[in-house]
């Protein structure tokens, strides 16, 4: 199994708690791309944009993705949400 096939098992597994469907299945991960070299960027739109657990989702998200054998390093924004901002500026640093 490639790296990007590796990544949406593991994102499968995270389940939106308000829905009980996981985010691939939710269609909230958006563009995301897997190099080679493992570098990995994505999207994440929360189901609304004033979901009440965007920053619990986000920072999970990430932490998967970063558990994945392979993954060098990973970029993620959230979109279109009303707090997106705050919360990518601690994405960067954690």
């Amino acid at each position: 199994m490639d790296l990007k096939n590796k990544i949406i098992e593991k994102l499968k597994k995270i389940i939106d708690k308000e829905t009980s469907t996981d985010v691939v299945t939710m269609g909230l991960i958006k563009d995301l791309v897997v190099t080679p070299e493992g570098k990995v960027s994505l999207k994440f739109r929360p189901s609304s944009s004033v979901c009440p657990l965007v920053f619990p989702m986000a920072y999970e998200i990430q932490k998967n993705i970063r558990e994945v054998d392979g993954v060098k390093e990973v970029n993620m924004i959230v979109i279109e949400h009303q707090k997106a901002e705050e919360i990518n500026n601690f994405l960067k640093y954690s």
